[in-house]
């Protein structure tokens, strides 16, 4: 079984910055792919950046330039960097983790983006 855990959400003025974290823990293989996606109300969830164990990373157009995807594979840990952010980052950020075949979401932070 795998658990993940969000952490860093919370309420900023436009123009600011965040950071959210998300800790793996369980079965968890060397070889997987850890992401973030997002889902703001009335909408789906949508994309916002992948990293894989070796480092490759992978943005959404709305978000290169301004977020960082990181990982601390010793800690089976994944960090997003949000700076610059804009009203329209508001949403309920999940943390994914892809692994043999098999997908596994985190419980989600809220993100909110308003003056």
């Amino acid at each position: 079984q795998v658990r993940l855990v969000e952490s860093g959400g919370g309420l900023v003025q436009p123009g600011g910055s965040l950071r959210l974290s998300c800790a793996a823990s369980g079965s968890i293989f060397n070889m997987n792919l850890m992401g973030w996606y997002r889902q703001a109300p009335g909408e789906q969830r949508e994309f916002v950046a992948t990293i894989t164990s070796g480092g490759t990373t992978n943005y959404a157009d709305s978000v290169k330039g301004r977020f960082t995807i990181s990982r601390d594979n010793a800690k089976n840990t994944v960090y997003l960097q949000m700076n610059s952010l804009k009203p329209e980052d508001t949403a309920v950020y999940y943390c994914s983790l892809q692994q043999r075949g098999f997908g596994y979401w985190g419980q989600g932070t809220q993100v909110t983006v308003a003056s």
